[in-house]
């Protein structure tokens, strides 16, 4: 991706089933869980820039004796620096304590045999410490302290602090981290209670009622009345302090969550491959959580999949695959191809099927999965170009040797260079430095001949495409630049993760006001603000996305040309084009993952739809902030 935008954060769960000497003695070391979590962290360290953190509970410890260790970093080198805290309580043991499991349990912190992780991707605020998860509610009864960690946005926070308030709570601040950490703590105290009154109404006693409370224990109760009113996508790990532990995901799927179990272990991590790499297991043995489901894995190593939320339909986020997720998922790399191959006959339409005079590029990293899908492609074609130009023909040597001679000339020309410190320096210089952030290669284009074809796999707001690649790219004095984007148009705000909440930002935004004003229609503008101050009035079930209207009045091509305009330089004599994936092009090549909001405006849940029309309800009225 061009844009660099912020996005979801990575969540992974360990529950050791067998007792740490039996790691040891299969695997050479008692601190397995540890080792196991910080490959599978590393391996979607993709997913968090923001920082880390982990926890770990020891189970059925006596009392007096510390059984949660929590450590977070927001260091820049966050999880170098969250394991090396981790792994110096280890680091001058003599070999007899490293290889003492019962020894280590009671003396050392992290070896116990829950563990949960978090990289943090933090969408809006400040980064602080503070906001780094696992977050911990303590309380000096085992059974009602909370840990939780998630990857999730929510879009009705100030619904869900009123709630806590009119249940009699104070919460300390309305971020949706603490208001899930304290709803579902509610709703745990509130069990805990209900279980002791029933059990001292049977003349237990005191410590008596905590085994039976441990035993006893409904999370599916539990996360069904606290996440009746959760509006947005979510995956939510949490674990109780005797050792209870679950995640639960979003009615419509949107955030992802996949496991695995054996008689060994059961692990949980928002990437499939990350599971694969860290143990070693087959894709076929992987489960993905159901929607609205949560995964529960008691203390006594009981594990189920239970339904908390009524399952709606299928909305996963399409940006997972199209770019959030690592590519060496296989079903993910497949649609990756899927996306540029679908575009091979746009690009080629467009350039009259030349295939002598055209160069296909790629943006680095970002796209090349899906370029390989458009060069297979390319290549598909051209040979069905040539057995038509060849079909009932007589052909001599010469003229053989020339249709076999053209094929699809694919080169790596945008190479991006490391980045560079600008120091104390004035805008124009810094405006320099950072567009000459990609290299390009030189004397591959034929200069005012040749076409030149770049794919992205999408556009947010245009702003390094405009500032830097493009202009960078012109140096090849090239005939025409097209820019392919693998994603189609994004037109709206995400409010489920991702960091696009302010309709300024968008490039089809820009594009579509650019012009209402060419064609003296901002009345419509207007119109439309009033009409979202209207629907956002109405009940929570009954707001739709007035916003969307608007678009009806161009086609996708006419927005496309102008956000091409929009996005050439202004002293740039070389022209431009936009070339965008089609929704339905979307779906076709990541059928199982149809949240398509951002591109599509509709929303999943009602909160969309109220954020949708409160982004341009800001826009309207010039507020640079958050829609929820």
């Amino acid at each position: 991706m061009s844009d660099h935008i912020q996005h979801e954060c990575g969540l992974a769960m360990i529950r050791l089933l067998k007792p740490l000497d039996f790691y040891l003695d299969k695997y050479g070391t008692a601190l397995y869980g540890i080792h196991k979590m910080q490959l599978l962290m590393q391996k979607m360290r993709n997913r968090g820039q923001d920082g880390a953190g982990i926890a770990t509970i020891k189970l059925n410890m006596p009392p007096g004796t510390r059984y949660i260790s929590r450590k977070r970093s927001n260091d820049t080198a966050y999880l170098r620096h969250l394991f090396s805290n981790v792994f110096e309580h280890f680091e001058d043991l003599p070999e007899e304590k490293l290889n003492d499991p019962a020894w280590l349990k009671l003396n050392k912190p992290y070896t116990g045999e829950l563990l949960m992780g978090h990289l943090r991707y933090g969408t809006h605020g400040y980064n602080s410490i503070e906001t780094v998860h696992p977050f911990l509610r303590q309380n000096n009864y085992i059974s009602r302290s909370l840990l939780m960690a998630g990857n999730f946005n929510l879009t009705n926070n100030d619904e869900l602090f009123q709630e806590l308030v009119e249940l009699g709570q104070f919460p300390k601040e309305k971020s949706d981290t603490v208001l899930v950490l304290e709803k579902i703590g509610h709703f745990l105290d509130d069990e805990v209670q209900r279980l002791f009154n029933w059990f001292k109404a049977e003349g237990m006693s005191n410590v008596e009622i905590n085994q039976q409370i441990f035993n006893h224990l409904d999370i599916q109760r539990i996360l069904r009345r606290a996440a009746r009113k959760f509006d947005g996508g979510f995956v939510w790990g949490g674990m109780v302090g005797f050792g209870d532990a679950f995640v639960l995901r979003d009615p419509n799927g949107i955030r992802p969550a996949y496991y695995y179990h054996d008689d060994e272990v059961v692990v949980m991590a928002s990437e499939r491959p990350a599971i694969m790499t860290a143990f070693d297991v087959r894709f076929k043995n992987i489960k993905e959580v159901g929607r609205g489901n949560a995964l529960i894995i008691k203390h006594n190593g009981h594990i189920v999949e239970k339904n908390c939320i009524d399952p709606k339909e299928n909305k996963s986020c399409s940006f997972e695959r199209i770019y959030f997720s690592r590519g060496n998922d296989k079903e993910i790399y497949d649609e990756r191809k899927k996306l540029g191959k679908n575009l091979a006959h746009s690009i080629l339409k467009s350039v009259d099927y030349d295939f002598k005079n055209t160069v296909f590029t790629f943006v680095p990293n970002t796209a090349e999965s899906s370029f390989y899908g458009l060069i297979d492609e390319l290549h598909k074609i051209n040979d069905e170009k040539r057995a038509e130009k060849m079909e009932g023909k007589e052909l001599n040597k010469n003229e053989i040797q020339e249709l076999l001679a053209i094929r699809p000339r694919i080169e790596k020309l945008a190479i991006k260079d490391a980045k560079m410190r600008t120091f104390i320096a004035d805008a124009a210089t810094r405006h320099e430095m950072v567009g000459n952030v990609y290299d390009v290669t030189y004397g591959i284009v034929n200069n005012e001949k040749d076409t030149l074809v770049l794919i992205d796999d999408s556009i947010v707001r245009g702003t390094t495409l405009k500032n830097s690649i493009i202009r960078i790219v012109s140096r090849l004095f090239p005939k025409k630049v097209i820019v392919v984007s693998t994603a189609p148009q994004i037109r709206y705000p995400d409010c489920y993760g991702i960091d696009m909440s302010k309709m300024k930002n968008f490039a089809a935004f820009r594009a579509l006001v650019s012009l209402l004003e060419r064609d003296g229609k901002e009345y419509l503008l207007d119109e439309t603000y009033e009409r979202c101050k209207i629907e956002n009035e109405k009940e929570r079930g009954e707001i739709k996305n007035a916003v969307q209207s608007l678009y009806d009045h161009y086609s996708y091509e006419e927005v496309s040309d102008q956000i091409a305009k929009i996005l050439t330089p202004p002293d740039l004599n070389i022209p431009v084009q936009i070339i965008y994936q089609t929704i339905e092009g979307l779906h076709k090549s990541c059928p199982k993952h149809t949240g398509d909001w951002y591109f599509s405006g509709n929303y999943p849940t009602p909160g969309g739809n109220r954020v949708a029309n409160t982004a341009f309800i800001n826009y309207m009225e010039k507020k640079d902030v958050r829609a929820y």
